[in-house]
């Protein structure tokens, strides 16, 4: 049992940009409340909300990125 090297070098280069990701996602809803509670009753309360839609759609996508990494990097490792 010997271990992809190809295949683990593209799950380590996706598990670089998940760690990015982990990283963007909380800030960029943090930066939404943030901005929802700043803006509230003014005409710039839908950039807040675009904001808050933006990092729903982080989220959502990095847990989905998340179990496409680890799942390649298992393949790379136990020749699945």
């Amino acid at each position: 049992m010997s271990t992809n090297i190809n295949i683990l070098a593209k799950g380590l280069k996706y598990l670089g940009f998940l760690v990015l990701f982990l990283i963007a996602s909380p800030i960029t809803l943090t930066m939404g409340f943030k901005a929802l509670k700043k803006f509230e009753n003014t005409p710039n309360e839908y950039l807040s909300y675009l904001i808050l839609f933006v990092a729903a759609i982080l989220v959502i996508f990095t847990i989905i990125f998340a179990f496409k990494t680890f799942k390649i990097l298992l393949q790379a490792l136990f020749n699945n």
